[in-house]
């Protein structure tokens, strides 16, 4: 979807205030044909007369074709529930801590809530990549430097070749080759994942989704591409009420996988408050040149 490496040009003022599309208007590719877009009033357009119109809640859709519909309202809303809570802050800041300033993408990057603490760190500029449009109407006001843009990783990323500083994947799918392409040379890719022991104490009474084995074996697989800059494992303990569990229980995949009834059930057998253990690796890659 690329044609020539570009940098994210400085937002102009609208309406009074900066924005984060304007910033990464430049990055943007048209999903259908691969041209730069320019935008007109609340429309983005390419030469070739793809037109893309943007929400009110201030996202745009590039999701052509996708049949992925992501994350549910109710999930969206578990998730801003459960991070908002903090329970995943010391994730989110050892993201951060990783991160390098210019422009982020963050592949499936529901709500924005890692995202917001990335472009908060290096005061750059960033851009969700999601397809549910759920979390992009959440996306669009999770920080003023960011945008919010719908799109299926599997689809490619509507961003050209070399434009990005730094891609992040947190618990979300991937898509290496596309991240390479649209990686700057020396740009970075981190990479969040969870160890076996994440969650472990609340994994089976719940009836969530395990995690798969093999999982850093792939990831290494993926990364052969890349120059591996480090990679750490991040292990702390947080008390779940049961509210928090249920929370958690319907942000992500498990929500496939129960029912009110069901749930209410297991969280009733549970004690009030449980101590759970948050087990991540971050992977830190590069894209060579």
């Amino acid at each position: 979807m690329g044609r020539g490496a570009v940098r994210a040009a400085p937002a102009r003022r609208r309406g009074g205030a900066l924005s984060a599309l304007d910033a990464v208007l430049a990055a943007l590719r048209c999903p259908v044909c691969g041209g730069a877009f320019t935008l007109a009033g609340r429309t983005l357009g390419c030469a070739a007369g793809h037109r893309f119109d943007l929400a009110r809640q201030g996202y745009v859709n590039l999701a052509v074709g996708s049949r992925t519909g992501g994350d549910t309202p109710a999930m969206v809303a578990a998730r801003e529930e459960f991070l908002g809570a903090g329970h995943y802050a010391p994730v989110v800041a050892a993201l951060a801590e990783r991160a390098v300033p210019g422009l982020a993408v963050d592949v499936g990057g529901g709500t924005g809530h890692h995202l917001a603490a990335v472009v908060e760190a290096t005061g750059g500029w960033g851009a969700v990549l999601e397809p549910s449009t759920a979390a992009l109407r959440r996306a669009a006001r999770a920080h003023p430097r960011v945008a919010a843009v719908g799109g299926d990783v599997w689809r490619g990323l509507p961003f050209a070749d070399g434009s990005v500083d730094l891609v992040t994947n947190v618990f979300a799918p991937r898509g290496a080759a596309h991240v390479r392409r649209v990686l700057r040379p020396g740009g970075r890719w981190v990479v969040v994942t969870p160890l076996p022991e994440h969650l472990e104490e609340v994994r089976g009474p719940l009836g969530m989704v395990g995690v798969e084995a093999g999982k850093a074996e792939r990831l290494h697989g993926e990364l052969a591409a890349f120059d591996l800059v480090g990679e750490d494992e991040l292990r702390f303990t947080r008390t779940f009420t049961r509210e928090d569990l249920r929370a958690l229980v319907l942000m992500g995949p498990s929500a496939f996988h129960t029912d009110e009834a069901a749930l209410r059930a297991r969280l009733d057998a549970v004690p009030d408050a449980v101590d759970v253990t948050v087990a991540v690796r971050l992977t830190v890659a590069r894209a060579p040149g």
